[in-house]
């Protein structure tokens, strides 16, 4: 599990861790962005394995992966297939609520929903007919992409597997549905967002932090997530900084999830908040342990703990549609009051 490939489907998959018209109802597939979009085509977008071109306005959009869909959502933009969210999906429906409300807000009936858990569904990928398939954030491989390819042109990572930023995200997928002006827009908008409510956090501002998933079996390594992954970079935003040990290891190595062991206490003596996919108990679990004791955040308390597997764990995932919503500011809550924990 050293390549970020592997920790994003524990992370995703497991307990790791936008207007149309008045009076009419959308049909997955159909588009009620600008009409201007046509003269934005032939589009060609580069990524990891090449370049795909684009030749005209898609009409049938499938997405596949993490939160593609909410991109396409939040630009009007209804899927006729994206996929079925087996984490944190406390209802079972296969939708998370903000996905849910966007589609009520579209009238939209529910897309076609695919079972990723053993990887792509290409027989329903190909059903649905798709003019395009949305994978900005994504951790595809050359063979998967390939295979797509030959259904319909692929949008997927430019650099590193499930290191695309939210907002490179949201512009690179609203590229492909001809929809850039409004993808600038509205991460415009979100980050905004984002600025005014950390702001009601002052604490945040320049405290050095992990991001980690609690294991309560195994307390002799404390992992932690390398810089490059979306969601470090979406706490960077609200204002955190990476603790010391953090940042040299993230730059000088391709890992994406560190497991150093607790024998080397020392290196995380700097951390003042921690955020956690956690359970309750975690804590005061990590308190009575006599090395994890020692790191500030730990001693202070100033711990975020997010319950692995629930709605809200999947907002450390910051998409264009959770970011805004209840659950995206109760996400930031959490950590302002870890923030405010911790020593100064």
């Amino acid at each position: 599990m050293s390549r970020f490939r592997a920790l994003a489907a524990l992370a995703v998959g497991s307990a790791l861790v936008l207007s149309g018209c008045a009076g009419t109802s959308a049909a997955p597939g159909a588009s009620e962005g600008s009409t201007e979009a046509d003269g934005a085509f032939p589009v060609t977008l580069s990524n990891v394995f090449g370049e795909t071109t684009i030749t005209a306005k898609p009409e049938r959009v499938v997405t596949v992966d993490w939160g593609n869909q909410d991109v396409a959502l939040a630009l009007g933009v209804v899927p006729v297939a994206m996929p079925k969210v087996t984490y944190a999906d406390e209802d079972g429906d296969g939708l998370l609520p903000w996905t849910k409300d966007k589609l009520a807000e579209l009238g939209a009936e529910t897309p076609v929903l695919m079972d990723e858990t053993n990887g792509y569904d290409y027989e329903a990928i190909a059903d649905a007919q798709p003019d395009v398939i949305l994978a900005a954030y994504s951790g595809m491989t050359q063979e998967q992409y390939d295979t797509l390819s030959k259904i319909a042109p692929v949008v997927t990572f430019q650099n590193v597997a499930w290191g695309t930023t939210w907002q490179d995200m949201t512009v690179l997928d609203g590229t492909a549905l001809g929809l850039k002006d409004e993808a600038e827009a509205l991460v415009a908008d979100k980050e905004k967002h984002i600025t005014d409510e950390a702001a009601k956090y002052p604490a945040i501002a320049g405290k050095k932090s992990l991001l980690t998933y609690y294991d309560p079996t195994n307390l002799s390594t404390l992992g932690f997530y390398n810089t490059l992954d979306p969601r470090m970079g979406y706490l960077e935003e609200l204002g955190l900084a990476p603790s010391s040990y953090v940042a040299s290891q993230s730059a000088a190595s391709d890992t994406f999830w560190f497991t150093p062991s607790t024998e080397q206490i020392e290196n995380f003596a700097d951390v003042q908040v921690m955020v956690a996919y956690g359970a309750d108990g975690m804590i005061a679990a990590m308190q009575a342990d006599p090395l994890l004791s020692k790191i500030p955040a730990v001693a202070n308390g100033a711990i975020a703990v997010i319950e692995s597997g629930s709605t809200l764990s999947s907002a450390i995932t910051p998409t264009p549609l959770n970011i805004g919503t209840s659950y995206g500011d109760e996400y930031i809550g959490l950590v302002g009051a870890a923030a405010e924990k911790a020593a100064s």
